[in-house]
């Protein structure tokens, strides 16, 4: 599975898949240099995901994830 280096934009959280890679090691350079080239005024964030295709990738940039519950570990 490749993985998707998309570009979010805000805020209505339009994607756009920019690039895909075969392995994570590629795809996280190819992010770090775009997101060092993003400035203040840009409203955008770019990120890596792991899927089988877009559209699965697109699915789980667009859910909601419920923040884990604290343990007494984590005071």
């Amino acid at each position: 599975m490749p993985y998707f280096v998309y570009k979010i934009r805000q805020p209505f959280k339009q994607l756009e898949k920019i690039d895909a890679f075969p392995n994570f090691k590629e795809a996280s350079a190819f992010a770090k240099s775009v997101r060092a080239g993003i400035s203040a005024a840009d409203n955008y964030a770019v990120k890596v995901i792991f899927a089988e295709n877009e559209l699965q990738a697109e699915d789980l940039l667009n859910q909601v994830r419920e923040p884990e519950p604290m343990t007494g570990e984590d005071y």
